[in-house]
Formats: C-alpha cells, sequence, structure tokens
C-alpha cells in the first residue's frame, strides 16, 4: 500500500479530530467511489486528504471564529451585566442615602412634634393656672365689694348719724366763726381806740 493512502483513523488522528468528524466530511468528497485496502478499510488519497483537511481547518477556523465572535458576545454580554449591576448598585445606594435621610427628618419631625406637644401642655397649664387665679381675684374683689356695701342696717344707723354729725360739724364751723368775728371785733375796737386817741 502506498505510504500516502491513510485510513479515516489515521487521518482524524493526525487532524485532531474524531472519527466520526472526518467521516462527515467524507461524504462531500467529489467522488463517491472509495478505495480500500487488504483488509477492506477505507483508504483516502492524497487528493481527498488535502480536501478534507481544507474543509476540517476551515471548519476550525470558522468554529474559532464563532467562538471569538461567541466569547466577544460573551464578554459584551458580561459588560452589560456588571454596568447593568453597577447602575443597580448605584441606584439601591441612591435609594438607602434617600431613605436614611428620610429617617432623619422623621426623628426631626418626631422631635419638633415632642416639643410642640411641651410647648402646648404648657401652655394649657397655664391656661388652667391663669382661670384659677382670675377666679380667686373675683372672689377677693366680691370679698371686698361686701366688705364696702354696708348692711341696710348700717345705712339707716348712717342715715340717722349722718344729720347729727353735720350738725355737730356746723355747730363747730359757727363757733369758729363767732371766735373769728369776735376777735376781729375787738382787733378793730383796739385800732380804732388808737386812731381816735390820735387825733385827740
Amino acid at each position: 500500500m502506498s505510504e500516502n493512502l491513510k485510513t479515516i483513523k489515521e487521518l482524524a488522528d493526525e487532524l485532531g479530530v474524531s472519527k466520526q468528524n472526518l467521516q462527515y466530511h467524507v461524504k462531500f468528497l467529489p467522488t463517491k467511489k472509495r478505495q480500500k485496502n487488504e483488509s477492506g478499510i477505507v483508504v483516502l488519497n492524497i487528493e481527498e486528504q488535502m480536501f478534507i483537511s481544507g474543509r476540517i481547518k476551515k471548519n476550525k477556523a470558522k468554529d474559532i471564529n464563532d467562538e471569538t465572535k461567541k466569547g466577544q458576545k460573551n464578554i459584551n454580554d458580561e459588560t452589560k451585566k456588571r454596568q447593568k449591576h453597577h447602575y443597580f448598585f448605584a441606584f439601591n445606594n441612591h435609594l438607602l442615602k434617600e431613605i436614611i435621610d428620610l429617617k432623619e427628618v422623621n426623628k426631626q419631625l418626631l422631635e419638633s412634634q415632642k416639643q410642640t406637644q411641651n410647648l402646648l401642655d404648657q401652655q394649657q397649664r397655664l391656661a388652667l393656672l391663669d382661670n384659677k387665679l382670675l377666679e380667686e381675684y373675683k372672689a377677693e374683689i366680691n370679698d371686698l365689694k361686701a366688705l364696702k356695701m354696708p348692711s341696710q342696717e348700717t345705712k339707716e344707723e348712717q342715715a340717722n348719724s349722718q344729720p347729727q354729725e353735720e350738725l355737730e360739724t356746723l355747730k363747730e364751723q359757727i363757733r369758729a366763726l363767732n371766735d373769728k368775728i369776735k376777735g376781729q371785733e375787738e382787733l378793730n375796737n383796739q385800732s380804732s381806740k388808737k386812731w381816735y386817741q390820735f387825733w385827740k
């Protein structure tokens, strides 16, 4: 047998492919008639080997290209996934910051509400205290009015005693006037005597 002839298995081992893969390419050989060796095994001549070798290399290049494209696509998909994850991560961080800010605002509002409630309680206590003091003042004023307003009996006593007091006061004033008049007359008499004596 010629050294140029190789069995399907030998050529498959040489090209680094499986026997089934090589048999697939054998179907595409231009000649349908196959040579066989003494054992009855199909052998391939040099042209057939080159044809099959070219197809396998072409397919390998195509597979490599497909793999490269697939790898590139996977890389692109992976990059897109990373970008998407990065976007979601950034968005989640933003939401977390907003939640923290809202919690802080909520805390401040609760504190403000507590202060407002305390002020309201103080105001209510002061209003109650004011009302109590006002009631006490009213009671004191009523007590003072009761002291100032004489009773009915006191009014009658005052009505009876008032003319007497006025009478006594008038008598006192009359006496004082009389005393003044007498004093004046005496002064006049003394002066007239002096004048009279002066003319004499």
